[in-house]
Formats: structure tokens, sequence, C-alpha cells
């Protein structure tokens, strides 16, 4: 194999040209044949056992071409890449300059190269200092929501509904005098002041009675998910069927013992400030560091080829698409309720894209240039903790280059962002 590269006209961008020996791209065409020969029915022959020579009189030997130039050039493309010691940051843009049995296979791949980070003043940034402090007020809070958990629930039949109350109702939907796909349901449990609802519904159910039927007139937002109710007047026939409120148990001791694991109140308090204080410390951590990586970035330059920003946005959706998954959806459905194409998905996803990358060249370029390093006992240490939380021997975890590699890569970034953060100072 032989390969000439040479730099586009494109920053961060090379062409590069890959030939192959004439007698690859042959072994290439009788593999391909191999897998297929038994898809060929040639008269005089049983199905699948016709020789080469005769199907590639019969069809020609370009019937082999694509599949044959599709099993090579992609090993070559790889073996070109590592040879010339080429990061790739985009996938190739693959053109045929010859393909023709008996002469050598020369194909061109166009591809973007990782770019270099021009990095500007990363010691002594200066930052503002992020503390959160844990008031008597959100222990309080917490407090009255664990308790309120813990509320049982009272049928109301002397009064009619009040912001707060827990209603049963049954509800039909018309637009135009027209009954609306999904806007009917029966028994269906609504916390007045809630604002699950579209806007006004709720408030025309406060002062209804059990059992009294209404007609409540709203108006869907402009920005509804169903294009063809959004902005349109709709007329809800409602009937109320139950009244619920719920009884709050009182604070007190009795209560620390039935919903913790501690005898008093006060017990329970500390307990919700000690956790509070550890969240509002995590909390506090993880901005400071996206200030310093934001501050150092600012202060630094690189060109972010398109391809690299196109990949990123291919893997954010497959990362959406997985969680989506778990609620039995599709990023294409859900993008649909928003009244969205997958493109704008793309527009609207490449600031966060390029802020990603940079983020990331950014701290690499620091971690080579402060001369950040992790030893093997660091990675080790990882590896184990990471093959106990998945229930994995060690050795199965360490057996594995690519997470290893991830690993290793992972720490030098976190002892990274540490650095950096113990090198910045705090503003007044």
């Amino acid at each position: 194999m032989n390969v000439k590269v040479e730099k586009t006209e494109n920053n961060n961008e090379v062409k590069m040209e890959i030939t192959l020996e004439a007698q690859k791209f042959e072994d290439s065409i009788k593999t391909v044949f191999n897998k297929n020969s038994k898809y060929f029915n040639i008269p005089g022959f049983r199905k699948g056992k016709a020789p080469y020579q005769i199907v590639e009189k019969t069809y020609g030997a370009q019937i082999f071409y694509e599949d044959a130039f599709n099993e090579i050039a992609g090993v070559a493309y790889e073996q070109a890449l590592k040879e010339n010691e080429i990061e790739a940051v985009s996938k190739p843009e693959i053109d045929l300059v010859q393909i023709e049995k008996g002469k050598d296979l020369i194909f061109t791949a166009v591809v973007q190269t990782k770019p270099e980070v021009t990095l500007g003043k990363y010691k002594g940034i200066e930052i503002k200092k992020i503390e959160y402090n844990v008031s008597d007020e959100d222990v309080e809070k917490e407090l009255n929501s664990m308790a309120e958990k813990n509320a049982r629930l009272v049928s109301i039949e002397n009064r009619p509904v009040e912001s707060g109350d827990i209603t049963i109702i049954d509800f039909e939907g018309f637009v135009d005098g027209e009954a609306f796909e999904g806007g009917k349901a029966e028994n269906h449990e609504l916390t007045i002041g809630s604002n699950t609802f579209i806007p006004g519904f709720e408030d025309q159910i406060i002062g209804m009675k059990l059992e009294e039927e209404k007609e409540i007139n709203v108006k869907f937002p402009e920005e509804y998910f169903s294009a063809n109710l959004a902005g349109k007047d709709a007329m809800f026939k409602v009937k109320l069927h139950e009244i619920k409120k719920k009884e709050m148990p009182e604070i007190n001791d009795e209560l620390a013992k039935d919903i913790s694991e501690f005898d008093t109140i006060e017990e329970l308090k500390k307990s919700i400030k000690e956790k509070q204080e550890e969240q509002n410390k995590s909390k506090a951590k993880y901005e400071t560091e996206e200030e310093v990586i934001k501050a150092v970035c600012d202060k630094s330059k690189v060109e972010i080829p398109s391809g690299m920003i196109e990949i990123e946005i291919d893997n954010m959706a497959k990362d959406i698409e997985a969680r989506l998954s778990y609620q039995g959806m599709k990023l294409e459905q859900y993008l649909k309720m928003m009244n969205k194409t997958m493109e704008d998905f793309r527009n609207e996803s490449k600031e966060q894209a390029e802020n990603a990358i940079k983020s990331r060249l950014v701290l690499e370029a620091i971690a080579k240039d402060a001369e950040i390093k992790v030893t093997e006992e660091e990675i080790s240490n990882k590896i184990k903790e990471m093959a106990e939380s998945y229930g994995k021997k060690e050795e199965e975890v360490k057996d594995n280059p690519e997470l290893v590699k991830y690993v290793s890569e992972n720490l030098k970034t976190e002892k990274t962002i540490e650095f950096l953060v113990e090198n910045s100072k705090t503003k007044k």
C-alpha cells in the first residue's frame, strides 16, 4: 500500500491518496465472490455452484467492484491514518480514482484533523466565589415536604372546591363544536393549583360542588405541542365527582419516629441540614469547576472543524434517544411533540456541541502543557472501584484496553480541572 498525504486549502484538513496493489484488489473480489456465490443462478450449473470465471463472464467483473471496495477500503483507510499519525475527527469523503480488475485500486480520502489549541492564561484565573448556605427555612421546607408525603387524604363533602384541593373529574374537550382526540377522560385526578392543565382550567374548577356539571372555556397556548390545537379556543364539559384534601401530620417527635431512623424531631432536622450542606458543597464544587473551565476556554483559541461538530451532535442525539427509550419513546416522536424537526434539533444543538468540544480540547492542551500525569496506581484504583460497582472482577475490566484508556483520560481530565481550581483566584 502506498499513501500520499497533502494538506487541502481548508484548515485542519488533509487529503490522502491511497493506492492498493492490483493483487490485493483481486483477492478482495474473490473474497466477495465466495461470500455471495450461493445467490448466482446460471443455466447449466446448480444454484450457487457456478465458478468465478463463468459468473464474471455472465455478469461482468464490475458486479463485484462496489462490495470488493467496501471489503478492503475501510481497513486501508484506518491503516493509512495510523501510519501517517493522522488524528481524524470527521467522517472521510471518499472518491474513487481508479477501480479496474488487473490494475491498482486508487482512491482518495479527505478528512478533517484534530485542531491545535492556542492556550491563553490558565493559572491565576479569577472566578467568583460560589457557596451555598443552609438556612432554617431550607430545613423547614424539606421537613414539610417529608411530612406532606405522609399526609392522609380526607374527603370533603360540605363545601365547594378550593385551591389546593385534589379533585376527581370527568371531562371532554371541544374545539369549534367538535370533540378532539385526547381531550376526554373519566375519574381524572387533578390537584387545583398544580398548573398541570391548560391555563385557566383549574381556576374555573374552584367553587364547583360535588356532582356539579359545568362548561369551562379556555384557550390553548400558542406554543402548545399539538399544532392542530395551538392557539385555539376550547370548551370543556366537566363533572365533579370527589373533593379531597391532604391532612398534614403534626411535626413532632412521633412524626420523626414514623418517617426516619431518629427518635426526635431535632435529630431529624440536624440530619436534614447535614445532607443539604453536603449537597450544597457538591453543587458549589461543580459550578466552580464549570466557571473555571469557561474562563480558560474564553482565553483560548481553537478552530473547530465542522465534521467534529456534526459527530458531537450525533452523539448528543444518541444520548437523548437512549434516555427517551426508558419512556418508550424515540427522538423523532419527541421532536414531533415539540413541533421541531431533526434539522431544528441539530441547529439548536450546534452551540452546545462547539462548547463541549472546545472544553475537551482546551483541557487536553492544558494537561499537556502543565505536564499533568496519571499514575498506574490511580488507574488501577479507579478500575477496582468500577469493577466493584458493576459486580465484576477487576481482571475483566483490565482486559478491556478501550475501557482502560477511557478511565485514564477521565482521570487526567479530573486532575486537570482540580489543578485549574487550585490555581485560580477568587474575586472579592
